[in-house]
């Protein structure tokens, strides 16, 4: 076979496919054809696959346009989305997309299987990775009672996109200066996002992926950035926030400190600006844990049984009044007075009580993926106002997938945390310290604010989060077993 007919076959097999997708996309156009759009962006793909040819099987082009991809999870579809009837395409997916194909192309490669292989059997993290694959494939099983498959389907797609992005992620985001490189993108598409939210706050002006775009004036204020609604930008900032604080903790420069300063200050404006009540006791716990964090073992000791002691006190006086609290939101019929609205807080426990309901009566084997809503709004048993968000993370995944799930989705939460916890005890360089204690920290905050949104699983900047905490783990375990930790100050590797 002649080398230079292997050597061009992609060019050849590209412009084949190009030239029939030009005339499939004006035949549809010329029949006003409302499904010519994927075919444009068929057409498109296919001529940046001609144009980039040469860069394909380049591995840093790969690395390149996966930091391309984490800047664009915090970008949602504010600027750009295609609605293609049951599926949208925004940066995201396309870059989510595109880096998939890449891979997929270079698989043909015998050195980058060979190198993709030796990454994979280095991967100190495969335990937490099979749980999403576990997910993944519980639920699809649950399609087979879900009652609205359609949502399950919806539901299951984002999981496949956010599991995806952990793999990746873990696989290619390898060494300690390629997680600076994942740190820096966060704060720096953060500080866009703060720009965006000071822009709501000041001109009233909001983009359409909000809900309060062309909403009611007395809310257009709320800073909302990219974000369906001011609750998930207050759930963003609560983790943003301990980014920075860890760049004035570890910051090389003064100036870095300087900056982490002011936008941590931003960040907490902005946090009180949206009124999320979740996302500022998540901010105040976040600070809570940070101090403990840099606290001498002593005074942790010391912290943790006053605390202890505190609790048990505030309990012990308060008892009657808690329990009445806690029983006439949880266990007293609902009287509704339809004349006026019902209280918030009474609408979150319900929210709750009809959740615990469904995964009851589901014999905690959940009611099927993404069907929540669906259930909220067909089988409530207690009146959520006709609110079908359950607004609580955790107990979502619980109502969706049952116990097994949940059980495993908390018990790697919480191992996640403790394993970084430990690493960080040991004594870590500043490179390190960078990222590790802006994740412990942020992902202790987030268990308070994910009550904050209506969902999280279509928040990207989630799964970015527990991408980079798993990298980081991995990192720090290859690092560990070769006795180098504390001697690395940097690693070589882009």
């Amino acid at each position: 076979m002649n080398p230079g007919t292997v050597k061009n076959a992609p060019f050849w097999t590209g412009a084949v496919l190009l030239f029939l997708g030009i005339i499939v996309t004006l035949a549809a156009i010329k029949l006003e054809m409302s499904s010519y759009v994927p075919f444009v962006l068929l057409n498109f793909g296919v001529i940046m696959l001609l144009l980039l040819k040469k860069y394909i099987f380049n591995m840093d082009f790969i690395l390149v346009t996966i930091y391309v991809l984490l800047a664009s999870t915090f970008l949602n579809n504010a600027f750009f989305s295609v609605n293609l009837g049951f599926f949208s395409l925004f940066p995201y997916r396309i870059l989510l997309i595109i880096v998939g194909a890449l891979i997929v192309l270079n698989l043909y490669r015998s050195n980058f299987r060979e190198n993709l292989w030796s990454d994979w059997k280095n991967v100190k993290v495969k335990g937490s990775l099979l749980f999403f694959v576990f997910w993944l494939y519980y639920a699809l099983f649950t399609l087979l009672w879900a009652k609205s498959v359609n949502d399950g389907i919806k539901y299951i797609s984002i999981l496949v996109m956010g599991i995806f992005l952990l793999f990746v992620v873990t696989l290619f985001i390898n060494n300690v200066n390629r997680l600076t490189v994942f740190f820096y993108i966060w704060v720096s598409m953060s500080i866009f996002l703060m720009l965006i939210g000071y822009v709501n706050n000041l001109f009233e002006f909001q983009l359409p992926s909000s809900t309060l775009y062309n909403g009611p004036e007395y809310k257009a204020h709320y800073p909302t950035a990219v974000f369906f609604n001011q609750n998930d930008f207050a759930t963003f900032l609560s983790i943003t926030l301990f980014f920075f604080l860890s760049l004035i903790r570890n910051g090389k420069s003064l100036p870095l400190k300087i900056v982490g300063i002011a936008l941590s200050l931003g960040a907490l404006h902005l946090i009180m600006l949206t009124d999320s009540r979740a996302s500022q006791l998540a901010a105040v716990a976040g600070v809570g844990l940070y101090l403990f964090l840099l606290s001498s073992t002593y005074l942790k000791k010391w912290i943790l049984i006053m605390g202890s002691v505190g609790t048990a006190l505030f309990i012990a006086i308060f008892y009657s009044k808690l329990w009445e609290k806690i029983g006439s939101l949880f266990f007293s019929p609902t009287i509704r007075d339809f004349s006026t609205a019902l209280p918030s807080n009474e609408g979150r426990a319900n929210l709750i009580r009809n959740a615990l309901y469904f995964t009851f009566d589901s014999f905690g084997m959940g009611i099927g993926a993404g069907n929540a809503e669906y259930y909220m709004e067909n089988y409530s048993i207690f009146d959520t106002d006709e609110v079908v968000n359950i607004h609580f993370w955790f107990l979502e995944i619980l109502t969706n997938f049952g116990i097994f799930v949940f059980l495993g989705y908390i018990t790697l939460y919480a191992y996640l945390m403790y394993k970084l916890y430990q690493y960080y005890q040991r004594g870590l360089t500043n490179n390190y310290k960078l990222f590790v204690e802006a994740l412990l920290v942020s992902l202790g905050a987030f268990v308070f604010s994910s009550i904050s949104p209506s969902s999280v699983a279509n928040l990207y900047f989630h799964w970015v989060l527990f991408a980079f905490a798993l990298a980081t783990l991995n990192v720090l375990r290859n690092q560990s077993s070769s006795n180098s930790l504390q001697k690395i100050s940097q690693p070589p590797g882009y």
